[in-house]
C-alpha cells in the first residue's frame, strides 16, 4: 500500500522581477511529503529555502509548475478557499513565536479556532488540552510577557496544532532559544511527530535537521541532494 502524499510540488518555479532581473528563487523543484514524515530542509542564504516554505505554505503560488496540498492543486483556488484550505490544513510556527501580547495562553491558542468557526466551548475545552499537551497547563491564564522563551515557543506550537492540521510548518523553531531550551522544543516536536504529526523544520542548524527523517538540502532554487537519516 503506497504512502499518502500530503504536499506535492512537481516543476515548481518561482521567478521574482527585480528591476530588470529575473531572480529564479525556486528553479524546477521536485518534493513529495508523506503523512508522518519529519523533513528538514537547509541551505544557505539565498538558496531558496524560506521561499519554498511559503510556498508549501500557500503565502505564496508558483510561477510554473504544480503544488498540490492534501491532493488540491492551490493554482486552482481563489483567495477565499486558498485561505480557507491554509487555515484547516497547515499549522505554522515561527522563530519569533508571534504570539498576540494581551491575549493568555488559551487565548492565544484558541487564535485559529476562532477563524475556523469553532464554538467557544469546544475551542477552549481544545486549547486546554493543548496547553497540557505542551506542557504548560499551570501557565493557562498567563500571558506572553510572564513566560520564558521557550514557554512561549509551546504556545505557539499548541497554537499551531489547533486545527489539527494535516501539515505543521517550523521556520528556525529554536532560533531565538538557548542550546539547552532549544532541545526542549525539539523533542517536542520529535515527540508530536511519533504521535503522527507530519511536520517540515526550515533550520541552518545541522543539530535541528539531525532530528528529522529526511534532510532536504537547498541551492540556487533547487534542491541540491537529500539526505535520509539511517
Amino acid at each position: 500500500m503506497s504512502a499518502e502524499i500530503v504536499a506535492e510540488l512537481v516543476r515548481v518555479e518561482r521567478v521574482y522581477e527585480m528591476g530588470e532581473v529575473l531572480v529564479h528563487a525556486l528553479d524546477g523543484v521536485d518534493l513529495q511529503i508523506e503523512r508522518g514524515e519529519y523533513a528538514a530542509i537547509m541551505g544557505r542564504s539565498g538558496s531558496g529555502k524560506s521561499t519554498l516554505l511559503n510556498m508549501m505554505g500557500c503565502l505564496d503560488r508558483p510561477t510554473a509548475g504544480t503544488y498540490r496540498l492534501t491532493n488540491r492543486d492551490v493554482a486552482e483556488l481563489d483567495d477565499d478557499e486558498l485561505s480557507s484550505l491554509r487555515g484547516r490544513t497547515l499549522g505554522f510556527i515561527f522563530q519569533a513565536y508571534n504570539l498576540i501580547p494581551h491575549l493568555t495562553v488559551l487565548e492565544n491558542i484558541e487564535v485559529p479556532m476562532d477563524y475556523a468557526g469553532v464554538g467557544p466551548r469546544e475551542s477552549r475545552e481544545r486549547a486546554e488540552a493543548l496547553a497540557e499537551r505542551v506542557g504548560l497547563g499551570d501557565r493557562a491564564d498567563h500571558r506572553p510577557t510572564q513566560l520564558s522563551g521557550g514557554q512561549q515557543q509551546r504556545v505557539a506550537i499548541a497554537r499551531a496544532l489547533a486545527n489539527d492540521p494535516s501539515l505543521l510548518l517550523a521556520d528556525e523553531p529554536t532560533g531565538n532559544l538557548d542550546s539547552s531550551t532549544g532541545q526542549e522544543i525539539l523533542d517536542l516536536l520529535t515527540h508530536l511527530n511519533e504521535a503522527g504529526t507530519t511536520m517540515i523544520v526550515v533550520t541552518h542548524d545541522a543539530k535541528v535537521a539531525g532530528q528529522a527523517h529526511r534532510t532536504i538540502h537547498m541551492l540556487d532554487g533547487r534542491v541540491d541532494r537529500i539526505l535520509v537519516r539511517p
